[in-house]
């Protein structure tokens, strides 16, 4: 076995940028993997860098097709797009590791070659029995034992009918990595045992086929999660030698992001509703919300904006300046900067964004008619200031597009009535019967005499009897625009409805 460089290559500072995504297809898109994909999308971009997506597919126990579509939606959503890889292609396909076991076996081969690997028959049960026998704890992991057989016990195990793994030979110096977000993080010498790149059956694990990946794509910059950093020294251990034996030009670059911590500061596990991606998408989430907030765990525009676009985070970011400790999901304060997106957005835009949270709650049918759309027209500006989340469209705007008889009286609505919540209605009746001008203001002056100046009650309560007959809810959109969305006949329909109920 050659003798390693005493510095190994590394990516030099003039090197084009290039990142990569490589997900493996299990479950549903969690906010942390969607957050390491941005910061890796956002520091190519800045740096007019490549990102490459591919994915890591070779658990066939665990990995799905669906799931693979899910990760191409979630990403299209997002507007995280790539320059290689799945679906787009590149010079480095397939970018898929289940068709490229026979890379992997190649390279395998070199390294038992080289005598960089070599082949291991111990068994679990004999590694541990030889801690007891030393008096070591027996979960220390492998001992390193078969590093050095003769050819006699090489003989012998096959003639056992054993097959081995092959494991990577650890150097016998310290491995320092300059972690881009970290600093310097020393692992010593002998604290991490030679582990398994190929298992007894020809299979590559992860340990051989990441790094692998990594470089024959040229991989310059690894960001990735905080939960891989002790496989890192393992990693730059097999760069060197992949180095040495051609296969790698250099050792990239890695920067570890912070654990998404949620509730209870316990990390973010992909069963809590709030790391879902879609669930976040289904409740009313914009992508430009979203894509801010998921930035903010780790990194800032600057200490006092935690609003800004996705071009303001492209033109900024600096993975250096991504923070080490550990970032909380905080939902109420995801949703309060969704609703100032939800607020920049353009009317026409918003407006088209509520139709499929309408439409997914039934208010709308699949085609909107004339009428609907031209309702949708007039009352998406009425709630554009008032939500942080697309999905509290069906709650404030259904009323508009019920039927009248299909009023129903919320609880909270029902219980605030108070005991002359019937006589405010016939007033507002006898206000309104006779009135021809159906408009805003001319609403707002009638019902302010008749209730306010005629029945004398304070203008704070005075028109909730009438906001719940018509729309069922104790909040709505302002009320004199949404009577006059409504029309007279379906207004006074509502409100002689609920007069009649109180008595």
């Amino acid at each position: 076995m050659t003798e390693k460089p005493a510095t190994p290559a590394t990516a030099s500072a003039s090197s084009p940028v290039r990142v990569r995504f490589c997900p493996s297809p299990t479950g549903t898109p969690h906010v942390g993997l969607i957050r390491t994909a941005l910061f890796n999308w956002a520091h190519a971009r800045h740096t007019g860098g490549t990102m490459v997506f591919r994915v890591e597919d070779t658990d066939t126990q665990r990995d799905s097709e669906e799931s693979y579509q899910q990760l191409l939606e979630a990403l299209a959503w997002l507007g995280i797009d790539w320059d290689e890889g799945v679906e787009t292609g590149g010079p480095h396909a397939p970018y898929r590791q289940s068709q490229r076991l026979d890379i992997y076996r190649d390279v395998a081969a070199k390294l038992l070659a080289h005598g960089a690997v070599y082949e291991a028959y111990s068994t679990p049960e004999e590694v541990e029995a030889r801690h007891r026998a030393a008096g070591r704890d027996p979960k220390l992991g492998y001992d390193n034992y078969d590093r050095d057989l003769t050819e006699e016990q090489v003989a012998a195990y096959r003639a056992e009918g054993r097959e081995p793994v092959l494991r990577l030979r650890m150097p016998d110096e310290d491995i320092v990595v300059h972690d881009m977000i970290r600093g310097e993080i020393v692992f010593r010498a002998g604290s991490i045992p030679d582990y398994v790149v190929v298992r007894a059956n020809g299979q590559p694990l992860y340990t051989l086929t990441n790094p692998v990946d990594d470089a024959l794509m040229e991989i310059t910059h690894v960001l990735r999660g905080e939960d891989l950093l002790s496989s890192t020294p393992r990693q730059i251990a097999l760069f060197r030698v992949l180095v040495e034996i051609g296969v790698a030009q250099y050792v990239p670059e890695y920067g570890h992001l912070p654990y998404v911590m949620g509730e209870g500061n316990k990390k973010l596990s992909k069963r809590d509703p709030e790391s879902s991606l879609f669930h976040l998408r289904d409740s009313g989430f914009v992508p430009e919300g979203l894509l801010n907030y998921l930035a903010l765990l780790g990194w800032s525009l600057s200490a006092d904006e935690d609003v800004f676009t996705v071009e303001q985070l492209v033109a900024h970011f600096d993975v250096h300046d991504v923070l080490a400790n550990p970032a909380r999901f905080d939902l109420k304060k995801a949703t309060a900067i969704n609703g100032t997106h939800v607020r920049l957005l353009e009317p026409a835009d918003f407006r088209d964004r509520l139709v499929p949270y309408l439409q997914a709650a039934g208010v709308l049918g699949e085609t909107l008619t004339e009428r609907e759309a031209a309702v949708l027209d007039q009352a998406a500006p009425l709630v554009q200031e008032r939500m942080n989340l697309l999905g509290e469209a069906p709650e404030l705007l259904s009323f508009l597009f019920a039927a009248d008889d299909e009023i129903e009286l919320a609880d909270d609505a029902r219980k605030q009535l108070k005991d002359s919540a019937g006589d405010v209605l016939r007033a507002a009746l006898e206000a309104l019967e006779p009135l021809e001008d159906w408009r805003a203001p001319a609403l707002e002056t009638a019902l302010r005499e008749a209730i306010v100046d005629g029945l004398g009650i304070k203008p704070r309560l005075a028109f909730g009897p009438v906001r719940t007959a018509v729309s069922g809810r104790r909040i709505s959109p302002p009320l004199f625009e949404s009577l006059e969305i409504l029309g007279k006949d379906s207004s006074l329909a509502r409100i002689r409805a609920l007069a009649e109920q109180l008595g």
